[in-house]
């Protein structure tokens, strides 16, 4: 039995704060509500939208943000500091999270202290939120290169102190799945608090990282809309949902046929458009050429699809190439209503490989009608007609 699939992993999307840090990304006031609005609508169940600590402005737009009623729980990020975290209280979002480095090259060479003071000043300022009113998450600033002992000291200390959940950060990404579950593992031996994987993609393992802290035991998850955020950004939320849906069975109550147009509002706010070969939002990740896999496909699309793209509001396609087969061949022209013999299937392959060559996108519907036109006329001149 898979013991994931009966557990609740909360999704808490970090698009508005995280992803919106991504170098030369600022959504707009409209882009930040629009968004907010489309992950809610979605079922997104927490999202964190912002700074407080950046200004009356920045304010006044999570207050906007937190006053659009939305179902989902809302976070704001705050350092350890008593300016950052009364800023962060007075935006009225569900959950006031503080951030602290715990790894000793960042205490030392960025705070210029000591373990003992970042102990203190989690004990202190965990406390003081409380006081406020407020439930607090604390964020464990490059968790990764922290020493093991100390990260589960500063846990303690957190949970003494009455936060709700803590957040692991592989800041610099530079962990392995292997070593994530390992790193949670421990911490949830450690503490009963919640804990929230929040993985980087300097080496293009956020999601699996992700996936790795949910099997040692995290219970919450950072996402981005199409892995925004810091450098290469964090693990995108699409790929979470769907690798923990396929690959676990654990449904995070995300509407699935959502994220294609999450994904373009996202990719049209902060100007960067998405690959097309992106997993799961791409343009042409269910896109077929290859004659084999498209033989295969047209006898069972299970033969080549790890998942049913209709789950995304989406639907496979077949496009004639270098790598197309005479099947596809013939399969490509009976969508255009002509029933192709054999041989000139074959001879129609060779000129689709030319003109891709030479061009290097796939013939559209009027160059297959020109190369059956060319081709027939060829054959009626070798027969004498």
């Amino acid at each position: 039995m898979n013991t994931l699939a009966t557990r609740t992993i909360t999704i808490n999307d970090t698009t508005l704060r995280d992803g919106e840090q991504t170098a030369g990304v600022a959504f707009a006031d409209e882009e930040k509500l629009s968004i907010a609005r489309a992950l809610d609508q979605a079922g997104v169940p927490e999202m964190e939208i912002g700074i407080p600590a950046m200004g009356p402005r920045e304010i006044d737009l999570i207050r906007a943000i937190v006053g659009l009623g939305l179902k989902a729980r809302t976070m704001v990020w705050a350092r350890m500091c008593e300016s950052d975290l009364t800023a962060a209280v007075s935006c009225g979002a569900d959950i006031v999270h503080l951030s602290i480095p715990v790894s000793d090259i960042q205490i030392e060479r960025k705070l210029g202290r000591n373990r003992d003071w970042v102990l203190d000043a989690i004990y202190r300022h965990v406390r003081f939120g409380r006081t406020l009113g407020s439930q607090i998450s604390v964020g464990f600033e490059d968790a990764s290169r922290a020493d093991a002992d100390f990260l589960l000291c500063a846990a303690q200390a957190a949970q003494q102190a009455g936060a709700i959940r803590l957040r692991y950060a592989d800041t610099l990404g530079v962990l392995d799945p292997f070593t994530t579950f390992e790193r949670i593992a421990q911490l949830r031996a450690a503490v009963d608090l919640d804990i929230e994987m929040h993985a980087h993609d300097d080496l293009g393992l956020a999601t699996a990282n992700t996936l790795a802290a949910v099997r040692a035991g995290a219970t919450h998850v950072s996402t981005t809309v199409n892995g925004l955020g810091e450098r290469a950004g964090n693990a995108p939320l699409e790929e979470v949902v769907m690798a923990l849906r396929h690959l676990h069975g654990v449904e995070c109550g995300v509407a699935t046929d959502t994220l294609p147009q999450i994904s373009a509002l996202v990719a049209k706010a902060s100007g960067r458009p998405v690959a097309a070969g992106k997993s799961i939002v791409g343009a042409a990740v269910f896109t077929h050429e290859s004659g084999i896999h498209v033989d295969g496909l047209l006898k069972d699309p299970s033969n080549y699809e790890g998942f049913d793209p209709a789950e995304l509001g989406r639907s496979h396609r077949t496009v004639l190439g270098k790598h197309s087969g005479a099947h596809a061949v013939r399969h490509g022209y009976e969508q255009i209503g002509i029933e192709l013999r054999e041989d000139d299937a074959g001879e129609l392959l060779g000129r689709i490989r030319q003109h891709v060559s030479a061009t290097k996108s796939p013939p559209e519907r009027e160059d297959l009608l020109r190369f059956y036109r060319e081709a027939l006329a060829i054959g009626l001149n070798e027969v004498g007609i």
